[in-house]
């Protein structure tokens, strides 16, 4: 069967499943997204998010480009960071090149689901929402997002009058085997407190967390606004089920060690419609094994011994990240393979 007379079915119109749409959409097939929700984006309320930029040497906005995302979206370059260890000591990362973009999230007109979607849309995409899609009788794409909660976040959306920048602490006392961050643009900000255990003191982590910021920085947050949601990584022995390929986080593509998802999501909505474009579904797995594999295996090291290795590891981590002006090469690191990780992996996979 060609392209052209190809129909996909996808369940999920997230950053994974409009991106299965957009790649099946220019290739001439026709792309039919079941949404339950009212409109894109609804899990979230204009958050700020990251875009990383680090796992891979090429900028994330070229692999986009390449796979057919074009960045329609608010997506503002950061070069630096400031990470404050256990004991609130700051530590400067920088690069020449973006560490991360920043991107809001939500059915806003200036979000990334929103601009995916008007790319779905012009590439011929039928997404029908309110129309949840539990069976897929022809096979298709389950992109619906995650199904258990391994990550929360939780935190406030406000106003201020602060200068835009991005701080990051992995201080036990505002995250339990986590971290909270700080987000600032253009008058509008995020704090907020990831935790992977805990879940039930998240109010106690974000207290913590929003007065040491405020103290800190000296930062004043106006007319806040309480938001919240929850992710999910694994590390699957398949993402094909019986015709059936799993995409973002219904597959479990999340980065253990620091929750960053997008990427993941948006790579293998690519990959998934690309295999049933070519009527090749069980190359799927081999696909985003070659294309990410390595860091979700290394995520979930950096995760065990994170969480087992407490506030030295975090020091750590602070003083070797903050090194000159080659903090994305030293993120990199963090997610490269080694004899070491290996040996590590199975315990990490158990725990």
């Amino acid at each position: 069967m060609t392209a052209t007379s190809r129909s996909i079915d996808i369940a999920g119109a997230g950053l994974a499943g409009l991106s299965a749409a957009i790649t099946a959409g220019r290739a001439g097939a026709h792309a039919t997204v079941y949404e339950r929700s009212r409109d894109v984006g609804s899990r979230f309320s204009g958050d700020f998010q990251g875009l990383e930029n680090w796992t891979t040497e090429a900028d994330v906005l070229e692999e986009l480009a390449a796979i057919g995302i074009e960045p329609t979206f608010d997506c503002v370059p950061y070069y630096e960071t400031v990470l404050f260890d256990p004991d609130g000591r700051a530590h400067e990362c920088r690069d020449s090149q973006p560490i991360f973009y920043l991107v809001e999230r939500g059915p806003g007109e200036s979000t990334i689901d929103r601009a995916l979607y008007r790319q779905a849309r012009a590439v011929g995409v039928d997404v029908l929402f309110q129309s949840a899609c539990g069976v897929l009788p022809e096979g298709g794409i389950v992109a619906c997002g995650p199904r258990r909660a391994d990550v929360i976040a939780v935190g406030y959306l406000f106003e201020t009058d602060a200068a835009d920048g991005a701080y990051c602490s992995l201080s036990p006392k505002h995250s339990r085997e986590g971290y909270a961050y700080l987000l600032v643009r253009r008058g509008r900000g995020v704090v907020a407190t990831c935790l992977f255990a805990d879940f039930h003191n998240e109010r106690y982590y974000l207290g913590e967390a929003v007065e040491f910021f405020e103290s800190t920085l000296g930062v004043k947050m106006r007319h806040r606004r309480r938001f919240g949601g929850a992710g999910a990584y694994s590390l699957p022995a398949s993402a094909h089920r019986n015709g059936i390929l799993l995409a973002g986080e219904a597959a479990g593509f999340q980065d253990a060690f620091a929750g960053f998802g997008m990427r993941y999501a948006l790579v293998s909505g690519h990959l998934t419609a690309d295999a049933l474009l070519v009527g090749e579904p069980s190359r799927y797995d081999a696909r985003w094994r070659a294309r990410f594999g390595s860091e979700l295996r290394a995520g979930l090291v950096n995760r065990y011994l994170y969480g087992r290795l407490g506030a030295l590891l975090r020091t750590f981590l602070a003083i070797q990240l903050a090194h000159k002006a080659s903090a994305r090469s030293r993120f990199r690191r963090r997610y490269a393979n080694s004899i070491l990780k290996s040996l590590i992996l199975p315990f990490a996979r158990r725990a």
